[in-house]
């Protein structure tokens, strides 16, 4: 039996940048929240796309729905009492994290949870427990209503 390598060893060692074994609880929270901005992205654009083959446009359409701070504050509540307190402990330090930048279109408060979030999955990505990402995501968005 084969044994499956992690998406994230395979990066680093495609691109040379893994000597030491990454400590994710060392990242700043916005830099969590940065890493965790894009794995949530990818996660809910692969969703969409085998869902059917459509026009761009439509996918985008698609995507935004489940992707923009609002949504994302709604899974990160919908989330509380299934968090461990280590998951916890990082959502909130990206949720209170300054971020000098605003989304267009979200209130301060879901801007902050999604920052939350974010950081919660970057942390977890970083950590190497993609699974723990993709239950938490499939568990978040089915509690708030947001199954794709």
């Amino acid at each position: 039996m084969e044994e499956s390598v992690s998406e994230l060893i395979q990066i680093g060692e495609a691109y040379a940048c893994r000597g030491k074994e990454t400590q994710a609880r060392l990242y700043s929270p916005l830099t969590l929240a940065y890493i965790g901005d894009a794995v949530y992205d990818l996660v809910i654009r692969t969703v969409v796309v085998e869902r059917g083959n459509k026009a761009a446009n439509l996918l985008h359409r698609s995507t935004v729905k489940y992707v923009k701070a609002g949504a994302q504050a709604a899974v990160a509540d919908a989330l509380q009492d299934c968090l461990t307190q280590e998951e916890l402990s990082v959502y909130r330090r990206g949720r209170n994290a300054k971020s000098h930048t605003m989304a267009k279109n979200a209130s301060v408060a879901d801007y902050r949870k999604a920052t939350g979030l974010e950081a919660l999955i970057g942390y977890l990505y970083l950590s190497d427990r993609f699974g723990r990402v993709l239950e938490l995501m499939k568990l978040g968005m089915e509690k708030a209503g947001q199954e794709i």
